[in-house]
């Protein structure tokens, strides 16, 4: 397990839905995949480079609705800058992940 955190710190992350609209490869990278989706009027949509390719193809994450943390620091990765963190979930080994599957419309607060 990881270290307690006060609520305080939980409070601080700004989870919403989002829908994801493209999906492709990017050049070098076995594990991730370059996401374009759509947080709702007020955000927009993102760019968001997630380590999924291992366990989702492009035609399963297309259209998927995924819970976003839109308020974490930019971070480039393989040269891409992601702008946000999507959720999922994994098995102890980290050999089956699933990503987070929210209720709601694009840019809805889950947090």
């Amino acid at each position: 397990m990881k270290p307690e955190i006060q609520y305080d710190d939980f409070a601080k992350l700004d989870i919403r839905v989002g829908v994801i609209k493209n999906v492709e490869a990017i050049e070098g990278a076995d594990k991730l995949w370059k996401l374009t989706v759509n947080l709702g009027e007020e955000i927009g949509e993102r760019t968001i480079c997630a380590g999924l390719k291992e366990f989702y193809s492009a035609d399963e994450l297309n259209g998927k609705k995924i819970a976003v943390i839109v308020n974490l620091a930019p971070r480039k990765m393989r040269g891409i800058e992601s702008n946000g963190m999507l959720l999922a979930s994994s098995d102890a080994e980290h050999k089956s992940v699933k990503v987070v599957e929210p209720e709601g419309e694009p840019g809805w607060s889950l947090s």
